[in-house]
């Protein structure tokens, strides 16, 4: 009788646990669901945004080439070029070279900020230099990142929801955010962008003195 009474007791302990480890882990499915909602949505926005900033970078380099011809400046190394697939854009304006990419998503992240909550979101980083130069030889994921954040100029952080401002960081501007509505978003970007990049200029290197801005 008492051997009975203890495979009751253990089947009653056994559903206990089983209830709790469904209870707690239905938990953290319910939370990680959200993540990937939030992370399908900024990914199909953060695509939808970049397709426009490749289509404001062509029109950047037209622009240039009429402002260059127009000054009797050859205009062969200005041109844009980006994937198949549409997650690396280059321009090349005359002695610059300029890479965007949407490859640094690769699992759901969340934007770190100081005085608001955690916004998930997709990114686009735009980088110093020709991305497909960066990136020879590398083969990991961190391997990637940490060449993207060495010559990171500048981040747009887009979020799931399309009324939502997305957030735009400048490398040197570290707690500086700049909000930029989706209609204004990839036009601003690339045009920030630019006139970092190119609204500044080099000096000839003397130990830690490399560029300058005008």
């Amino acid at each position: 009788m008492s051997k009975g009474y203890e495979n009751f007791n253990n089947m009653e302990t056994s559903f206990r646990k089983s209830t709790l480890i469904q209870e707690r882990i239905g938990l953290v499915s319910s939370h990680m669901y959200k993540q990937f909602l939030d992370y399908q949505h900024a990914t199909l926005n953060t695509t939808e945004i970049f397709a426009e900033m490749i289509e404001n970078l062509k029109a950047i380099a037209d622009s240039l080439k009429q402002s260059f011809s127009a000054r009797g400046v050859t205009t062969e190394n200005i041109y844009v070029n980006y994937d198949k697939d549409k997650t690396v854009v280059i321009i090349n304006i005359l002695w610059h070279t300029i890479s965007l990419t949407t490859r640094c998503n690769y699992e759901p992240q969340a934007l770190f900020r100081e005085s608001a909550p955690p916004m998930f979101s997709g990114r686009i980083m735009a980088i110093n230099g020709n991305y497909n130069e960066l990136m020879e030889g590398i083969t990991s994921r961190s391997d990637m990142m940490q060449v993207l954040l060495d010559k990171e100029v500048a981040s747009l952080y887009v979020p799931a929801d399309k009324t939502q401002n997305s957030i735009f960081k400048i490398r040197h501007l570290v707690n500086r955010e700049f909000f930029l509505n989706s209609s204004d978003a990839s036009r601003e970007f690339v045009l920030k962008v630019v006139e970092t990049i190119c609204g500044g200029g080099l000096y000839h290197e003397e130990g830690s003195r490399k560029s300058f801005n005008i």
